[in-house]
């Protein structure tokens, strides 16, 4: 069967980042047989992460990527930085109560915290800058973010963010296209794959073993667990860590049943010169209140790095730049005479209630994935709680497996119509 894994490149893009990346290292592919004590799936953040954090703590961790280290949505995203989990916390605590949703958002602000850590302590090149501004596109809306803005402050004791009026945001944003929104100071943003090639590093140099090109097809449970590699390499491990996300869809369908693949597309337009400052005037990210966000931001460079639109297929778009330009030209129709010089898709996972899907497969296989566009801030703390939980520490762990992620409908033939039909029904709502 072919499926989503089998229809994109695994290599790094021809991206902005891709251009940019810091010097890193080959990985070999796996040869023959070797045991260890942790195998993780997937060389994204989760599993960089979990790697690094095991191999810190003396444990034997071997790291299997099926293309290069970052070479998923690690590695092509808009790089942002939120605050607090996918879903807002009025959302969580309707779904999993006060408490919990309390927890949830103490953990996103420890994930925030971690992430600044590691990028500190491992000298790691991201071009880390400060400031989100989330910016309504329905005058509706606004109400209930600058609402938001003050239970943040009120309820979770969160003062980094302010509300932002019509005129306030267009001081800010060069387009008529919104009506206010707000500005978090305490989120911000970076460049994603340099940041997946510095924990990759961190992690070989803690005695993590990395393998590329070394894509895990089989996973065979018994007194060991063993991964067996496309290559003919296997691992021999007491504990399985599936951190794939949605380059993992076929592998073990106990997840494939709750994280699907998306894709999603940026731009990089040519350097704007002066004219970048009259698009987004204070340096921060901006990511809109559509269903299919607008998310964009400014390379140091002084390129407009803009991501808009989804597809619901499992191949991405020949001419991604092309794909995205109508979306940035709605936002920002002054840039018409703008080059685009980068176009790049990825595939990110997602559930349906775009909370993370983080579970124990059984008694030695664990999983954490399906972040739904927020895996830059929340991603490396998840691998960590994963690499807790093999050494039995799983007081986060377990808050997190109660996070509602069901099964989408339709079982393996008809998941991903019944996906494209829904979502593209959100995404038309967008647009009235």
């Amino acid at each position: 069967m072919t499926d989503v894994r089998d229809r994109i490149s695994l290599d790094h893009p021809k991206s902005w980042y891709a251009a940019t990346a810091v010097p890193h290292p080959l990985y070999p592919p796996l040869a023959g047989r070797v045991t260890t004590d942790v195998c993780v799936i997937g060389g994204g953040y989760t599993g960089l992460s979990a790697a690094l954090h095991l191999a810190e703590a003396g444990v034997g961790v071997v790291l299997l990527e099926a293309g290069r280290v970052g070479s998923g949505a690690s590695g092509r995203n808009g790089g942002q930085i939120h605050t607090g989990q996918r879903r807002d916390q009025d959302w969580i605590e309707a779904h999993m109560g006060r408490d919990d949703a309390r927890k949830l958002w103490d953990l996103a602000e420890d994930a925030k915290a971690l992430l600044h850590d590691l990028i500190a302590r491992h000298r790691i090149d991201c071009d880390l800058r400060p400031g989100l501004i989330v910016a309504d596109h329905k005058p509706g809306y606004v109400a209930h973010t600058h609402a938001y803005v003050r239970k943040l402050a009120e309820v979770y004791g969160y003062p980094h963010a302010r509300p932002l009026s019509r005129d306030e945001l267009a001081a800010l944003v060069g387009s008529d296209a919104y009506y206010g929104g707000m500005i978090d100071h305490g989120a911000g943003h970076l460049h994603p794959l340099n940041l997946a090639l510095g924990l990759a590093k961190a992690a070989s140099r803690a005695g993590a073993r990395l393998y590329e090109h070394s894509r895990a097809v089989r996973i065979t449970e018994g007194a060991r667990v063993v991964v067996e590699t496309e290559g003919g390499g296997a691992v021999e491990a007491d504990w399985v860590l599936e951190c794939g996300d949605g380059l993992q869809d076929g592998l073990d369908a106990r997840v494939d049943r709750h994280v699907m693949p998306i894709a999603n597309y940026i731009a990089a337009t040519e350097p704007l010169g002066e004219r970048a400052r009259q698009i987004i005037a204070n340096d921060a990210a901006v990511a809109d209140s559509r269903f299919v966000v607008n998310y964009y931001r400014l390379s140091r460079d002084g390129r407009l790095l803009f991501g808009g639109g989804e597809t619901y297929r499992r191949t991405l778009k020949a001419d991604p730049g092309s794909f995205v330009r109508p979306y940035m030209l709605k936002i920002f129709p002054q840039l018409a005479d703008a080059r685009i010089e980068y176009g790049w898709g990825g595939v990110l996972g997602i559930t349906m209630t775009r909370m993370p899907f983080v579970r124990r497969l059984s008694p030695r296989v664990l999983t954490a994935s399906g972040y739904s566009g927020q895996g830059v801030m929340l991603a490396p703390l998840y691998g960590k709680i994963l690499a807790e939980a093999v050494r039995g520490v799983v007081g986060a762990f377990d808050l997190l497996a109660r996070a509602p992620a069901p099964a989408f409908p339709g079982g393996r033939l008809m998941r991903w119509p019944l996906l494209a039909a829904g979502l593209s029904y959100y995404a038309l709502r967008d647009r009235l």
